[in-house]
């Protein structure tokens, strides 16, 4: 045995300690291998731009003041300084599981009027909160009636005697109430 470890007994110790462990670490990785493998990462539902509804876009009239645009789109995504008469509205949602939506409109000015528009068809409003319920639909609606007997598993059993004694301990109701405000 080397002379340092015949004068310092904890550093082997130290040493057969470290070994076990990192061999408990390969052990580890080996048994929960299989398990990992099933599981897929969760991945952040990412929505960047201004939706643009089929609506919007209908009010939209050539001849426009750049205010009113902005009131009906909202403010646009990109404003280029070299292109100040051009605004792009560009609206793209990334989930799991559904393929990627990209939508564009480009807003085209002369001056301070609107002068055209140019972009993709857009959806609705209704189509587009459609597509964002991801539940699965079963098709199958379920029954919701109930006959009396199976309600009266649920009804709360009935003690006449307790419902007196409460109603006999408890003090009369005044025959008239005072106002809520006080008279002026």
């Amino acid at each position: 045995m080397p002379a340092i470890l015949q004068r310092r007994p904890w550093l082997l110790a130290a040493a057969v300690a470290a070994t076990l462990c990192l061999g408990a670490c390969s052990g580890f990785s080996d048994r929960t291998r299989g398990a990992l493998s099933a599981v897929t990462p969760y991945k952040v539902e990412v929505v960047q731009g201004n939706f643009v509804s089929k609506e919007q876009v209908a009010a939209l009239k050539p001849g426009m003041s750049r205010q009113q645009v902005r009131e009906i789109l909202g403010t646009s995504l990109l404003s280029d300084v070299f292109h100040a008469n051009r605004w792009d509205y560009v609206f793209t949602i990334r989930r799991q599981g559904v393929e990627p939506q990209e939508r564009r409109l480009t807003v085209f000015f002369n001056g301070e009027l609107l002068d055209r528009f140019e972009g993709g068809e857009m959806p609705s409003e209704e189509e587009f909160v459609a597509t964002l319920d991801t539940r699965k639909k079963s098709g199958k609606i379920p029954q919701l009636e109930a006959t009396e007997d199976e309600l009266k598993k649920f009804a709360p059993a009935k003690d006449e005697k307790a419902d007196a004694a409460a109603s006999a301990s408890q003090p009369p109701l005044p025959a008239a109430y005072p106002p809520l405000e006080a008279a002026r």
